[in-house]
Parts: structure tokens; sequence; C-alpha cells
């Protein structure tokens, strides 16, 4: 999947494709037809980097209901051509995520659609498992057939159907199909089901990788023989270490971080660095000097699992250094750092800002040290971040940094936060928002109306308007 093109944060189709609660608040505002061609572009080219963890699904179906949204261009997407020869899930699963929302909110037509899909699509796996959730039993039993349809009855095709059974993210549809009285589905599902279970039984029966008996040396090979097969395998090696070094193995282990193979010496890295032992720092700021890409890498990631307070010392020191240990020691201040190190964080943050832009990775975990110091200088950046960054949990935690920061923010961006698409952002600006606003206290009340909204969430704002409360 090729990364989505975003659009310019201060337009309808940028808002919306960020799932900002401002997208929202403009949509039902802009003329219907464009909202809902902004809203249809959205759902059909997923616009997430990450679509397996950032949530957009019931932020689309929520404002689908608002604007009374048709299904048309649904369909066609679900049912084109492309189905047959793009099988990648990320191509429909948004749609039919938006599809399994809009059914529990009682939509007859979505409900329909994700049937049909599931019947005849190529990614009816996912289509069956929103179904599952929602769908009744007569529904689930009439898609027995041609789901099981699917797998031929040969060897491979009943390897197939176990496999599927097996790994099922929502094992209901199988279960009730396991009682159907017809051989050809009853009988055959549980064939499934128990080939599955051996399956799963003969996986743990055979554990692979080195066992507690390995010398220091042969756990070291085996780093090395997956670093060639394009496996890194230095962090399991590294725990083997633990079980399997002795005292007497450390000078071994330490030439092995100063000098040996890529496979060697970024497993010992790893184990001197989790062990705090007092060589560690300065092999790894050695590591990183002289050592190939590999090995600085894993260099830069021991180092920030460092919890010692040499470590936290160190990365004062190298918190002005600009490459990846200084970017990693900027890290370290944010989340173990102390107040003295505020300057420090707030440095990293601006120059990750200005050199990588308001998505870099490094920039999760300054956010959250600008929030976790209270740096109120850093407010101006976090707003620039909130603003501009496609990533949706980054957007919540700078929402979260500029809960503990900003003066401004219960006013401002929490207000907007109400109707964003994580749900732990909804939960920041259910704590902070003023209610002073009329559409505050209105979202308030549907949130917490809201079956499909989260726990988190409701109890968030039955904090702020729940009987025991101050009125709103």
């Amino acid at each position: 999947m090729f990364d989505p093109v975003i659009a310019p944060s201060g337009t309808l189709l940028g808002l919306l494709q960020r799932g900002r609660g401002d997208g929202t608040l403009h949509a039902l505002t802009a003329p219907r037809a464009e909202a809902l061609a902004a809203l249809n572009h959205c759902v059909l080219s997923d616009p997430r980097h990450d679509w397996q963890v950032e949530n957009r699904s019931l932020y689309y179906a929520r404002l689908f209901l608002d604007l009374s949204g048709e299904l048309d261009e649904i369909e066609r997407h679900l049912f084109d051509a492309e189905d047959v020869l793009d099988d990648c899930e990320s191509r429909t699963g948004l749609a039919l995520a938006v599809l399994g929302h809009l059914a529990s909110y009682g939509r007859r037509d979505a409900l329909e659609l994700l049937r049909a899909y599931a019947a005849s699509g190529t990614n009816w796996a996912w289509a069956l498992d929103e179904l599952a959730l929602r769908d009744d039993d007569a529904g689930l039993r009439a898609l027995a057939e041609p789901v099981l349809a699917r797998f031929p009855a040969d060897p491979e095709g009943e390897a197939a159907l176990a496999a599927q059974v097996r790994d099922a993210f929502e094992p209901r549809p199988w279960r009730l199909w396991a009682d159907d009285p017809r051989a050809a589905i009853g009988a055959r599902v549980r064939a499934a089901q128990e080939q599955g279970s051996f399956d799963r039984w003969q996986r743990q029966m055979r554990p692979a990788g080195p066992r507690p008996g390995w010398s220091v040396r042969a756990v070291f090979e085996w780093a090395q023989q997956g670093l060639d097969r394009g496996a890194a395998l230095h962090v399991p090696a590294a725990r083997c270490l633990t079980a399997v070094a002795a005292p007497e193995d450390r000078p071994e282990i330490v030439e092995a971080a100063r000098a040996g193979g890529d496979g060697a010496r970024c497993t010992a890295l790893r184990y001197l660095a989790d062990s705090n032992d007092p060589d560690a720092l300065a092999l790894i700021e050695a590591a990183v000097g002289d050592g190939t890409a590999a090995v600085a890498e894993a260099a830069v990631d021991a180092f920030e699992r460092m919890r010692s307070v040499a470590a936290v010392d160190r990365a004062r020191g190298w918190a002005h250094r600009p490459d990846a240990l200084g970017a990693a020691a900027g890290r370290m201040l944010a989340c173990r750092g102390g107040t003295k190190d505020s300057e420090l964080v707030l440095g990293a943050l601006r120059e990750a800002v200005r050199g990588e832009g308001p998505d870099a990775p490094t920039l999760w975990t300054l956010v959250d040290g600008a929030g976790r110091l209270g740096i109120v200088c850093a407010a101006p950046v976090l707003r620039h971040i909130y603003r501009e960054t496609a990533s949706s949990h980054l957007r919540g935690r700078a929402a979260r940094a500029l809960a503990a920061t900003d003066p401004s923010f219960p006013a401002g961006f929490a207000v907007e936060c109400l109707w964003d698409c994580e749900e732990s952002t909804r939960e920041v600006a259910a704590r902070h928002a003023e209610t002073g606003d009329a559409r505050v206290v209105d979202q308030l009340r549907r949130l917490a109306s809201d079956p499909a909204e989260e726990a988190e969430v409701q109890t968030a704002v039955r904090s702020r308007i729940g009987p025991d409360a101050p009125a709103v």
C-alpha cells in the first residue's frame, strides 16, 4: 500500500483525512454534496498511514449518519472489478468497518451490503467479522454455503478452511455453522475446528530457537545466522544470554560488543545495556561512531531502554549531538528527565519538527515529555503538531500535552476534540472542554448515550454531567 496523499490541514478534505473534530464541524456547515464527496473520498481511499492502529471508522460512520449519506459510492467500490485483482485488506477494510458501525446504528442498507460482500467479495472475512458482531443468527446461517464454497473439498481446501477457522477474529459464525445439521456444512466445520486445535498443539510441541544449555558463542552464532537471513534476532538472543551467560563470560561479551560481528555485537550491546553493565554506555557510544547501520541502530535502541541514573546523566551530555544518539538522548530525557531538562527536551522537540516535520516518529516521545514536564513554552510547537500531523495518535498525544501546558486548551482545541476520531482524544476533551459553548454540552450528552462510544469516554463524560457532577 502506497502512503496516502493528505490534503492541506486547512481544507475540509484535509481535516476529514486527519480525523479531526473540526472536520465533522466543518462538514456539517458545508454544502451537503461537497461534504459527502470529501467523506466518500476518505472512506474509499484510506488516509491512514497505519491503518491497523489508527481509528477512523466510527468517526466516518457518525458523519454519514449526520449527513444522511447514501452508500452508493461504497457499494461501487466494494464490487468493483479491482476487488478481484487487489486482495489487500487495506483497500476495503475501512469501508467495511464503516458499514459495520452504520449497521449497529440501524442502517439496514449497510447490513445488506455487508451480507452481499461477505458472500462474494475478496475481503469476505473482514465483512464476516463485522456481521458476527451485528447480524442475527438467521443472517449468519444464510452465509454458510457461499463462504464454505470458497474452499474446495480436497486436502488443500480443507487445510485452508481449518486455518481460516483457527485464525478467525470473531468465532461466532463458525460456531453457528458447526451446529448445522447438513453434513456438507456442520460436519465440515467441526472437522476444521478439530484440525485447527491439532495444528495449535503441534506448534506448541515444536519450539524453535536456542536452548538455555547453549554457550555464549552459540547464541552469538545464532544471532548472526538470523542476520544473514535478513532476520534481526539480537533481541531474543540477548534474552538467551541472560539464561546462558555466567560472570566469567563477561570479558567475551564485552569484546563482542566492542569488535564482534554484527549479530554478536548487537546482541552483546543489548545484553549489557539491559543488565546496566558499567561499560555499556561507552560501548554504545563507540558502536554509534564506528558500527554498521544495523549495529548503530541496535546501540541506540539499547540505550533508550536503559533506566539507570548514569544513563540519564549521559543523555544530558549527548542531547546536543546531531545524530541518532542525540535524538535518542532527547527522548530519554523526555521520558525520564526532570524539570531541569525542560530546555533540552524543548530543543529536541523544536529540532525534530524543523528537521523532520510534524509526522516524525521521534515526536511521539518528545510530545509526551513536554506534557509530562509541563513545558509551557512548548505550547506553540504542540499546537502546530496538533494541526498538521496526519497521525491521529500523535494528535491525541499533542492534545494531552496541551491540556498540561496550554491554558487556552479547554476553550480551544478541547472543544473540537469531542468529535475526534480517537477515543483517547475524546476522553481528554470530555475532561477538559469548557461547557460555555452549547455545542459542547450537546456533544457530551450524545457521547454519554451512544452505545458505540468507548466506556472510558462515557466515564469521563459522566464525571462532567452525571448526577454527582457540577451543573453544566
